[in-house]
């Protein structure tokens, strides 16, 4: 088994979770949302 100094730890990319991730999760749960109140609560169109 390797053992990592400072500097390879550093270097290390993979499993962060980021602001856009944060704002992609969000987004989806309020697309989904408005797509199951469009169809439990169908609006007419007045025009």
């Amino acid at each position: 088994m390797k053992t990592l100094n400072e500097e390879k730890l550093k270097d290390i990319d993979g499993g962060s979770f980021t602001v856009w991730g944060a704002i992609a999760i969000v987004t989806g749960v309020i697309f989904i949302a408005g797509v199951l109140d469009g169809f439990t609560r169908p609006l007419t169109c007045n025009g």
